[in-house]
């Protein structure tokens, strides 16, 4: 009840705040834009008429203030599902609620990804540098990271078309791995997983000599098999990485120790190994969408029948442990069936290359739903990274500084003496308040990069959020800006009432009441 409460409290906030930001949005943009001054310059013979045209349909004849509260009359249709936010006149007389729909579907099928990648790896790297504290990782890291964030975006994404695309559609056209390419991987990996686990001088010449045979080794074998011309995952890759997030999210999520969870785990990339070929002429005959989404459902339900079989009486945890297995072992075969169609893929594009530098599609594309998952990606990975990166940098400097306060916390020593594990004091106890105000962050972040990244999506012609508020502002459209701000506005507002909601559910100290 109480959190009814708050939600309703909220929501009514919420509503008067945005009534007052639109009327400020609209009566600025409103007086500084004039929608007439393109048809005052025009020598067509009806421009008389079409100038009659556009004052009545925008209303123009009618005081500024006015004219707000009718797009404020058909904004308000949206709760019974009409709304009316007027026509974008910059769009041949579009209406609003179309174009925001479809930029609106780009944006967010590129910021999904970025927003994933970066919380992901960020939140990782800040983890681990903030338990490695005043090492040689953390030293590295920490300027590396100051350096990215510090980058124009603009320059990240020129790089990125540079070397991400131009210089590895070269490599690809003539794949070709050379020994000091193998020893640079193999270096790289080793100084990487060397500075990450620590230890000893032995235990990091051991990590250092592991991690460069088996960079190195891998590299090689894809070069000698010709895996860059005709790419596949197989059913042993997909043992061998099943297996692999088997043992890393049983260890992070509850530790090696519960067997049971790891069983739960095992069982459930058995399973799909099990289904591997017969779910090839699945993928073969049902090409579609829905298909794709009920086998991912159905993939975390195995994961939590698994668990809760043989979970005993941790089942919540083998339950959990066993459905994040079950999901990255499903998501890998559909990764694997995608890159069958990898080589009659490149007989369907132009020879600008695979991976894509403009647009969010191939034009004219033909072919069934493998052939657009793989034309997707290869135009989404440029921007991906380029919105990814910086984000990053921000997430790494964030979650370190706030695990490190929290370490230094009394309950956080209190579970140290009590004889917990590292794992559990650090999973259990120090992450869920070290996530308090990461979470801020992150209600911030995904609201702004929904409005749209703008010098990204110009760069890469990505039709989105940003490129339409770019053009409404330029030819001052008043009702594709609001139609922006109706959005961007509105998703802002709903991720910090999420992020509220979540503060209660991390830490019980804190009531929503």
């Amino acid at each position: 009840m109480h959190v009814l409460t708050f939600i309703l409290r909220r929501l009514g906030a919420i509503l008067l705040v945005l009534l007052v930001a639109s009327f400020i949005v609209y009566t600025l943009t409103a007086v500084g834009s004039d929608p007439l001054r393109e048809l005052r310059g025009s020598s067509a013979p009806n421009r008389e008429e079409q100038i009659q045209y556009r004052i009545e349909t925008l209303h123009l004849d009618v005081p500024v203030v006015l004219r707000y509260f009718t797009w404020l009359g058909g904004a308000a249709k949206c709760f019974i599902g009409q709304c009316d936010l007027g026509v974008a006149y910059s769009r041949s007389n579009q209406p609003v609620t179309e174009a925001i729909a479809s930029a609106a579907g780009s944006t967010i099928q590129l910021v999904t990804a970025a927003t994933i990648i970066a919380i992901l790896v960020g939140i990782t790297i800040g983890i681990l540098t903030a338990l490695r504290q005043y090492s040689g990782f953390d030293y590295s890291v920490t300027f590396l990271t100051f350096i990215v964030y510090a980058l124009p975006i603009f320059w990240v994404a020129v790089l990125l078309k540079e070397f991400g695309a131009i210089r590895f559609n070269e490599f690809l056209a003539d794949p070709q791995i050379s020994l000091l390419a193998v020893l640079i991987v193999g270096v790289l990996s080793g100084v990487i997983f060397m500075s990450i686990l620590g230890g000893s001088w032995k235990t990091r010449l051991i990590t250092f000599a592991s991690a460069f045979v088996a960079a190195g080794g891998l590299l090689a074998l894809l070069g000698v098999t010709d895996w860059f011309v005709r790419p596949t995952v197989g059913i042993i890759g997909v043992i061998i990485t099943g297996i692999g997030a088997a043992v890393g999210v049983t260890a992070i999520s509850t530790g090696l120790a519960n067997r049971r969870a790891l069983l739960a785990a095992l069982i459930s990339v058995a399973v799909w190994i099990a289904l591997y070929y017969p779910l090839q002429y699945l993928f073969f005959y049902v090409p579609e969408g829905w298909m794709l989404v009920l086998l991912g459902l159905a993939s975390i339900g195995l994961g939590i029948l698994a668990g809760v079989i043989v979970g005993g009486d941790g089942k919540r945890e083998a339950a959990r442990t066993a459905a994040i297995v079950s999901f990255i072992t499903f998501f890998v075969i559909v990764i694997d069936r995608v890159l069958l169609v990898y080589p009659d893929y490149l007989q369907r594009i132009p020879q600008s290359g695979v991976i894509a530098t403009i647009g969010s599609q191939t034009p004219g594309l033909q072919g069934d739903m493998w052939f657009q998952i793989l034309d997707g990606f290869s135009h989404l990975v440029l921007p991906t990274i380029a919105l990814s990166v910086v984000s990053i940098a921000a997430y790494t400097r964030y979650s370190r500084s706030s695990v490190l306060e929290v370490m230094n916390q009394d309950y956080v020593r209190t579970a140290r003496a009590k004889g917990l594990t590292e794992r559990t004091v650090i999973v259990r106890h120090a992450m869920r308040n070290a996530l308090i105000p990461i979470t801020t962050i992150i209600a911030f972040d995904i609201g702004a990069l929904i409005g749209g990244a703008v010098i990204t999506e110009t760069i890469f012609a990505w039709k989105g959020m940003g490129s339409l508020f770019t053009s409404g502002l330029t030819d001052g459209d008043v009702n594709l800006v609001m139609g922006f701000f109706v959005v961007t506005g509105v998703l802002a507002v709903i991720f910090n009432l999420i992020a509220d909601l979540l503060y209660s559910a991390l830490d019980p100290r804190i009531r929503v009441s």
